[in-house]
């Protein structure tokens, strides 16, 4: 596992290398929980994903991602919010590989 390191932001997207993917990642609050968009080279994978806890993100290897996202609570079992994002947060967005999927 790879923890892809968030801000502590309502809003914000990362771009990462993942098993030699281009990938954007969009996290963003709402008021109804965290949300994640996935694209790999510009193509959209995964859209409006609800954010839970140990809940796998992507889950279906057809869609032509390899590995999986998914939030870990690391005090507890809780789904994530923005405010307990960070590089110390309570919430850690975990990248699978193919291996551990």
């Amino acid at each position: 596992m790879l923890v892809i390191p968030l801000q502590t932001l309502p809003n914000q997207t990362i771009e990462v290398q993942l098993a030699n993917q281009d990938c954007t990642i969009n996290v963003y609050q709402r008021a109804y929980g965290l949300f994640l968009d996935l694209s790999v080279a510009g193509v959209s994978i995964v859209a409006g994903a609800v954010c839970e806890n140990l809940n796998k993100i992507v889950r279906y290897a057809y869609l032509g991602f390899i590995g999986d996202l998914a939030f870990l609570d690391t005090q507890g079992s809780n789904d994530p919010g923005y405010t307990g994002l960070g590089a110390n947060g309570r919430f850690q967005l975990m990248y699978l590989d193919a291996s551990e999927v």
